[in-house]
């Protein structure tokens, strides 16, 4: 069972509609296409769609999978003080003084960019169930870093 935000969740079903209704329609039409052609023997068109067809399919299954076992989590039932799935929080990094937010959640929703980290992230797994003003080191692939959380909020 794997928990994610109501966003995370709704994301994903959406990223599987898109590819059952859009995406594989698109690739099917494609394969009839090609098929229509002639010998299948040297048909290049007909083996990429084969193949485009494969990896969509296995993408839609590892999506039905993760949304089989996924259950929404409540946010009125996690602790908003210390730092567990769905905590937004802002760290400082104490050799630099450089100031970071992040939010932590499911490795399905993880995104650098938007400052979203898995919570199986080393920095996640070093920084759950502490709180502010608490001063973690994690051991990340540059080395050790030491953080000083600064605030925790849901």
């Amino acid at each position: 069972m794997e928990y994610m935000s109501q966003e995370g969740y709704d994301k994903l079903v959406a990223e599987l509609r898109e590819l059952e209704l859009v995406e594989l329609p698109r690739v099917r039409d494609a394969i009839a296409e090609a098929r229509d052609k002639g010998d299948l023997s040297e048909n290049f068109e007909y083996h990429a769609a084969k193949r485009e067809q494969g990896r969509l399919l296995g993408q839609i299954r590892f999506k039905q999978k993760v949304l089989e076992n996924a259950r929404v989590i409540d946010r009125s039932r996690l602790q908003a003080d210390r730092v567990g799935l769905l905590s937004r929080i802002e760290l400082t990094n104490i050799a630099n003084n450089r100031t970071m937010k992040y939010m932590v959640v499911n490795p399905h929703e993880a995104n650098l960019t938007e400052g979203k980290i898995s919570i199986k992230s080393p920095i996640a797994q070093a920084l759950l169930n502490k709180q502010a003003g608490d001063v973690v080191e994690v051991r990340v692939p540059a080395g050790l870093v030491k953080l000083r959380i600064e605030s925790v909020q849901l």
